[in-house]
């Protein structure tokens, strides 16, 4: 949990001082997801927060405050320690081991791996917001919340990565969504974008697109900005061409009077009753295309 996740739930959290259920709910968050450093404690004032519930008249809050405040204490203590003796060990470290290489015992090339591995988040039940512990809740806008907590439910179904970082790709894609239609004045725009990009995220003819996005190979700037026919995949991409191309020769078609003849013959059917058109589709100085459809079979082909 980076600061920036970490400063929301803290704003979250003093909003919300009245509602002992969303306080209880953040607290747990934080106390499951945040790992206490001096620094981000610092830039955050999220123990200066917490302590205030500290007095709280509900038990369950005023325990779990007390165990978090302990459990950061106990943590940033040792992070100074630890930061100490790598001080007075610096030099005989920096002597015993070359530089950029790995001491033994440390990690080398296969660490990637092993933290990939660790980075699976496997769960017993359907992946959503409420199943995975998530707090939706970051604006404290009715709306924009909705739209977070739908796009955390449909990019987290079936997927490996980790509740932090799904949500924090939902969160990104609802920012450039607000960013491209601000929900205060723009409303409908902004629930007709979110609309399109939804239903691309959860098409069962693009099942590789949510993937893509909870990898970061496709940014949610490029998702919200994107005319959708983009993330299509490849055999559809090429399915709305062949449409496209399809549209185009009954368009042409039907702008220009037809004649029916027996000088061609059908290549699918060997019938010989073709009606044509001719058009200019090249340079002048080039000859026209005659384009051709089988009365019979509904064959159709193009010829200059």
């Amino acid at each position: 949990m980076d600061s920036k996740e970490v400063s929301t739930l803290v704003k979250n959290l003093e909003k919300s001082k009245g509602n002992e259920e969303t306080v209880l709910e953040i607290l747990t968050v934080l106390n499951r997801d945040l790992s206490p450093t001096e620094k981000l404690l610092r830039e955050t004032k999220v123990g200066v927060v917490v302590n205030q519930f500290k007095k709280s008249g509900n038990p369950q809050i005023a325990n779990l405050v007390k165990k978090m405040i302990s459990q950061w204490r106990d943590a940033i203590s040792k992070e100074k320690k630890q930061k100490a003796q790598s001080k007075n060990s610096a030099g005989t470290a920096g002597a015993s081991h070359p530089a950029g290489g790995v001491a033994p015992g440390g990690t080398g090339a296969g660490s990637g791996s092993e933290a990939k591995k660790q980075d699976k988040f496997v769960s017993s039940k359907p992946r959503s917001a409420e199943n995975d512990g998530v707090i939706t809740s970051i604006y404290n806008h009715k709306i924009r919340d909705m739209v977070v907590r739908a796009m955390y439910n449909a990019l987290a179904k079936e997927s490996e990565h980790p509740p932090q970082s799904v949500l924090t790709t939902a969160v990104a894609v609802e920012k450039e969504l607000n960013k491209l239609h601000n929900c205060e004045i723009n409303e409908k725009a902004y629930k007709d974008k979110y609309r399109v990009v939804y239903s691309n995220v959860i098409s069962r003819n693009n099942p590789d697109l949510k993937h893509k996005i909870t990898a970061g190979d496709v940014t949610p700037d490029y998702l919200v900005s994107c005319d959708p026919k983009e993330l299509a995949p490849e055999h559809l991409k090429k399915k709305l061409e062949e449409i496209s191309k399809q549209n185009l020769f009954n368009a042409q078609g039907a702008t220009l009077e037809r004649s029916v003849t027996d000088r061609f013959t059908c290549g699918k059917c060997k019938e010989k009753k073709v009606s044509y058109y001719q058009l200019q589709t090249r340079s002048a100085d080039e000859p026209l295309t005659t384009f051709c459809t089988c009365e019979v079979c509904g064959n159709r082909w193009k010829f200059s």
